[in-house]
């Protein structure tokens, strides 16, 4: 398996239409069945297998035929916050409820926007 930190995307779009190929195989389907089994078209699975091309909907519902959906959990995970930032947000005041805008306000609030 090759790493991505050092592919260019179209690269990496390939080494994961190769991917999908090879466990549509493993799961002994055809690129029809495999089109059936999503909703997609014949050439939309053959364009994702050779060309690493098509949309986020239909990886996630080949992810999901092929029974490998979970493996998309890792996906744009947000780092857990560092330390420091917790204790930031620890010392912050907690705001009981939304700041309320006073009518003189509201109409300095317009003729600054108009």
């Amino acid at each position: 398996m090759r790493t991505f930190a050092i592919l260019p995307p179209q690269a990496i779009c390939e080494e994961l239409g190769e991917r999908i190929r090879q466990l549509r195989l493993r799961g002994n389907l055809t690129q029809q069945q495999l089109a059936q089994m999503t909703g997609a078209s014949l050439s939309s699975i053959r364009r994702l297998e050779g060309m690493g091309q098509g949309t986020l909907e239909l990886l996630v519902r080949v992810s999901q035929a092929l029974q490998v959906v979970t493996q998309l959990d890792g996906l744009f995970v947000p780092p857990p916050p560092s330390i420091a930032e917790l204790e930031r947000l620890a010392q912050a005041p907690v705001r009981q409820r939304a700041r309320v805008v006073r009518l003189g306000q509201a109409a300095h609030a317009q003729k600054a926007g108009a």
